[in-house]
């Protein structure tokens, strides 16, 4: 797997957006859990501001998000029009959820490494795992970190 990301192409469908320069999203953080209500809107409940950049982007200079496109990891709860955090510093592993290009081509699967022969495992039934070969050019883009989504389509 190659150390260094590819540059994206007006070809390739997929556009990052950088989130380095993002300053972040203050949302309020109540000091109660929920399990099957909302917490009360007091403001004797309010425990602090959050930034949602500081708890969902460990690496600002090297992460990034794309949006998902088709349904082979719907399986792992990887939506199509999701939005993914991708952090390009992390090393994939064995189990990760990753986003590479394979000969050009880009996707988003599970890392497996048996030995030393690679996989990229779907979360459909209706896709096979692909198992990269001397002859593929396999580039792995990063690690993805969070799944944005809502619950259910509005």
């Amino acid at each position: 797997m190659s150390e260094e990301t590819p540059e994206l192409t007006s070809q390739n469908i997929l556009e990052p957006l950088s989130l380095e320069s993002f300053e972040g999203i203050l949302l309020p953080l109540y000091s109660s859990y929920v399990t099957a209500g909302f917490p009360s809107p007091a403001d004797d409940y309010l425990e602090d501001m959050i930034n949602l950049k500081e708890h969902l982007i460990r690496n600002p200079g090297t992460t990034f998000m794309m949006r998902v496109r088709g349904n082979s990891m719907q399986d792992a709860k990887i939506n199509d029009g999701d939005l993914l955090i991708i952090d390009s510093k992390l090393k994939p592993k064995d189990g990760y959820p990753i986003i590479c290009s394979i000969d050009g081509e880009f996707t988003t699967k599970t890392f497996r490494q048996k030995g030393d022969r690679l996989f990229l495992e779907p979360a459909n039934s209706n896709y096979k795992t692909i198992e990269i070969t001397g002859e593929m050019e396999l580039r792995s883009w990063g690690v993805i970190t969070w799944i944005i989504h809502k619950p259910i389509r509005l």
